[in-house]
């Protein structure tokens, strides 16, 4: 009996120690099967919209025709699915807006943690639906600070030179000669922020973008990068005396309302709006709420800016398409309900102009 019981015990344990072995064995990174993530995305419809091109101070199609987009931005797709609304409805959604174009930003902490081969594929998602829909995609690397000494804002933008270049080369790999992916944005917002995030020339940025230009460029000619100025992508007055050495680029502002007092325009144009005379310029984030909510305007700034934006051939992006994130365009994903700052970008991506009085919703001029 106490052998059986021995045997029994032996056989158990030599049993434990073959599956920790073959576990072991399973556990192994066989490293050198590794390859670097973003292979080409097989679309099956990747010349469906027309490509974008630069042409002069414009962006225009295949039959050179001007298009100023309109459109507004989306929150982070890691958000966005691990919330459960990763889904073409949410894109059906954003279309019924009159988005032209979409902004998918993506925050580095979640690109990190998520993987770039599985962050890839909620964005291969993404060109899927959009190319369906009939929506041109920007593809932003949202990171606010300063890359040069690698301090940021919040945890969320944490990034380093190498994880930016590494991102963008494995972007440009995977959605080379797809149109549906139409513009590169380099950089969300750079900023000192008073020098509580060090220093950095424009100098010193410019060679940043040039470096990452090229580095798109050998994987990928023809998506247009756009490169940001400082005070949180605001400012670009340095392009009167440095621009960016690339041809076929364009630039970006986020002319919120808190950046200047009234009068408005004066102000604008001295601080970007002459660039659109000479380069394409998209405003990517512009938003405000109405009410006591942050970034609430004086019931002017709305149609000033659009208006401002349109007359100037400045595409513009609305800030954001999200229920908790501010300035948030609608309340609940419930409902899908849009709060008055989304109603006023609706109606103005359809060609309407209105008039937003505080608390009062917005109504037709």
């Amino acid at each position: 009996m106490n052998k059986i019981i021995g045997l029994i015990v032996a056989a158990f344990i030599i049993s434990l120690f073959l599956q920790n072995t073959d576990a072991q064995q399973k556990k192994y990174h066989e490293w050198w099967y590794d390859r670097h993530p973003g292979k080409p995305l097989n679309n099956t419809d990747p010349k469906k919209l027309p490509l974008i091109k630069v042409k002069g101070n414009k962006f225009v199609d295949s039959n050179g025709d001007t298009i100023l987009f309109r459109g507004l931005s989306i929150s982070d797709p890691d958000k966005i699915e691990h919330q459960g609304h990763w889904n073409k409805n949410h894109f059906v959604k954003v279309k019924e807006m009159g988005t032209m174009l979409v902004r998918i930003p993506v925050h580095p902490v979640a690109w990190r943690e998520r993987t770039p081969e599985k962050y890839l594929k909620l964005l291969d998602k993404a060109v899927e639906w959009c190319t369906e829909l009939g929506i041109y995609i920007i593809i932003d690397w949202h990171t606010i600070g300063n890359l040069k000494m690698e301090l940021f804002q919040n945890p969320m933008y944490n990034t380093t030179q190498r994880e930016t270049y590494e991102f963008w080369r494995t972007i440009a790999r995977h959605y080379s000669g797809n149109n549906t992916v139409a513009f590169y944005e380099l950089f969300n917002e750079p900023t000192l922020y008073r020098g509580e995030l060090g220093t950095m020339t424009w100098s010193e940025w410019r060679k940043f973008n040039e470096d990452m230009i090229d580095l798109i460029r050998a994987y990928d000619k023809e998506t247009i990068p756009l490169v940001a100025g400082f005070d949180w992508a605001y400012d670009l007055t340095p392009l009167l005396i440095e621009p960016v050495r690339a041809e076929g680029i364009g630039y970006v502002t986020h002319p919120y309302p808190h950046k200047r007092e009234k009068p408005y325009e004066p102000k604008w144009e001295e601080n970007f709006g002459f660039a659109a005379n000479t380069y394409p310029v998209i405003a990517t984030e512009l938003g405000f709420t109405a009410g006591k909510e942050t970034l609430a305007e004086n019931g002017e700034y709305g149609n000033a800016i659009i208006k401002y934006l349109e007359d100037k051939g400045i595409s513009w992006i609305a800030w954001v398409f999200d229920p908790e994130w501010y300035p948030r365009m609608f309340e609940s994903w419930d409902t899908y309900k849009l709060t008055p700052g989304g109603e006023f970008f609706k109606q103005a991506m359809h060609g309407i102009r209105l008039k937003l009085l505080p608390n009062k919703g917005p109504l037709i001029k």
